[in-house]
């Protein structure tokens, strides 16, 4: 091999170097560069490049993943928060996470339980005791946590969220325990009934938004309590904050709200058959909301969500062009197989066409075509003040009682325009709006949905401006009246006329197999609209849950 090269001589002849407890081993072979471990210079003839660190890839083995999961659970319950944030892909939350679960809420004696492994997710649950001036409480609950590669090194480590430390919690949020900002509540159903989330589950996150709001108004006085104190994304998501456990009971106030004992529960019978599925029953005459369900209890997407209705803001924009004279229920329309505006071509389902039809045909079967062949005849404003001067919809001003969101119809020009004619584009709208839309139709007027009297705290609820003219109030009358006759609402509607309407709608959602199935209906002095993500058609999925609600009467 020839003469050996001296590697340092400040080290050759001495006892190998001991680096964080390690000793550092150096090994010379014929045609290698010799490096220094643990990020040591290189050394020896020439110049050598600095190695790159390897970067573990693939698929987590099952031992990283209970090894990454017991580090973390091991340190959180011996009280080593440094070691348990350096465990996670995001130490800083982890650590004032973690930091606050024991200064602020006040949780102590700790004990984590592993559980089952289910892929890169491990079960966990969690006891405690939570003090506050001397009173104590156990608390207990199950949470889970999934490992992941650590981007920088490959290293298995925690997937950081706030959820980890309690599955209520969103990142952002904090855990509290004291005195509550806000006493309690005791919320009455419209016949004075008491209503609970044991009774109801859907309005668990009702009643945390009635306390928010009529806690200091009603009368009660505050307990103390652990609870879930909402950040600045969570209250854009309009959440608000939730008891978790009481350490000492204040005495609760008395709401009164407008919500229907039968149909409620008939509405949460409905959801729970199916995924994913909200609902939300409105009298059209007044704008009170009867009822209001979800398949999953953590966030109400039938006040909330912000998804796009797809079929169903037909509705909307049909008003705008009978009005605008670009149709007429009983007029010949377009209604092709395709139709390209804004450079995007549009189709209808399964290419399909009406040669010769009625607007009201077009409706009826859900034309895409016929709404988008007339965009060119519009302004690219024409649709958001439609929304917002006749059905309420899109000024963020709703006052019901409780979070909610009114809806987004915002300006757009080209194919996004067109789109939004459709109820894609950027239309975003909820369950409580779609049965506000058909209430609006059904009464003539809009009415701004309540859960709570405005009485009560003497708020003002939102107006629209104009109404639609009688000509074309009469003839979207007719058209919904149609299609729940003898269109895409038929099967679901059957039985129910005459006197009734609805339209259906499915709502394509990128990276989702199926598209949202949505519904929205009247009949008598009831409105009702409904949405099943992922659901496939609306007149197969939300329609019977809407249509079971109108059988019930009001």
């Amino acid at each position: 091999m020839g003469k050996r090269r001296r590697v340092d001589e400040r080290r050759s002849t001495r006892r190998p170097a001991v680096v964080g407890g390690m000793v550092a081993v150096v090994v010379v072979g014929a045609g290698i560069g010799v490096y220094a471990l643990y990020g040591g210079a290189a050394a020896g003839a020439g110049t050598a490049a600095k190695p790159k660190p390897v970067v573990k890839t693939g698929p987590l083995s099952a031992t990283e993943v209970t090894t990454a999961a017991r580090t973390f659970l091991t340190a959180w319950q011996q009280g080593s928060v440094a070691k348990a944030a350096a465990a996670t892909d995001d130490s800083t939350a982890a650590t004032a996470l973690l930091t606050g679960y024991t200064e602020d809420a006040r949780v102590s004696d700790v004990t984590l339980t592993a559980g089952r492994r289910t892929g890169d997710t491990v079960a966990f649950s969690v006891k405690g005791t939570v003090t506050y001036k001397k009173v104590s409480k156990p608390l207990s609950y199950d949470s889970a946590l999934t490992v992941v590669r650590r981007a920088k090194d490959g290293r298995a480590t925690v997937d950081w969220h706030a959820s980890v430390v309690h599955p209520d919690l969103s990142d952002g949020d904090t855990l509290v325990t004291g005195e509550a900002g806000n006493p309690p509540v005791r919320a009455l159903d419209r016949d004075g009934g008491e209503i609970t989330a044991a009774e109801y589950p859907s309005l668990g996150t009702v009643l945390d938004g009635l306390r928010e709001k009529y806690g200091k108004k009603a009368g009660g006085t505050a307990g103390v309590e652990l609870r879930v104190v909402r950040g600045k994304a969570s209250k854009a998501k309009k959440a608000s904050d939730k008891t978790l456990l009481e350490l000492g009971k204040g005495t609760p106030g008395t709401v009164r709200t407008t919500l229907s004992p039968t149909l409620q529960a008939a509405a949460e019978q409905q959801v729970a058959k199916t995924a994913r599925a909200s609902v939300v029953v409105l009298r059209p005459s007044t704008g009170e909301i009867l009822a209001v369900a979800n398949t999953g209890h953590g966030f109400n997407t039938a006040f909330n969500g912000s998804l796009a209705p797809g079929s169903t803001w037909k509705i909307v924009s049909s008003s705008v062009l009978i009005e605008k004279g670009l149709a007429s229920a009983d007029k010949v329309h377009p209604c092709p197989k395709t139709f390209t505006y804004g450079g995007w071509k549009f189709h209808n389902d399964d290419d399909f066409q009406i040669k010769g039809g009625t607007f009201k045909a077009s409706f009826a079967r859900s034309c895409n075509t016929a709404f988008i062949s007339q965009a060119g005849e519009l302004d690219d404003d024409t649709l958001t003040q439609q929304a917002q001067e006749v059905f309420g919809l899109s000024m963020n001003n709703w006052a019901i009682g409780v979070p909610s969101f009114d809806g987004s119809v915002p300006v757009q020009s080209a194919a996004q325009m067109a789109a939004s004619l459709i109820g894609q584009g950027g239309v975003r709208m909820n369950p409580l709006n779609m049965a506000s839309v058909s209430a609006t139709v059904k009464s003539g007027a809009f009415h701004q949905p309540y859960l709570v009297s405005p009485s009560v705290d003497h708020r003002t609820l939102a107006t629209a401006s104009r109404t639609m003219s009688a000509s074309t109030l009469s003839q979207l009358r007719e058209l919904m009246n149609y299609t729940a006759a003898y269109g895409t609402a038929a099967e679901a509607m059957s039985g129910l006329g005459p006197d009734y309407g609805a339209k259906t709608g499915s709502a394509e959602v990128d990276g989702q197999s199926q598209p949202n199935g949505w519904f929205t209906a009247y009949k008598g002095d009831l409105a009702a609209a409904g949405v099943v993500q992922a659901g496939g058609h609306g007149g197969d999925t939300a329609g019977p849950i809407v249509a079971a609600l109108l059988k019930m009467g009001g």
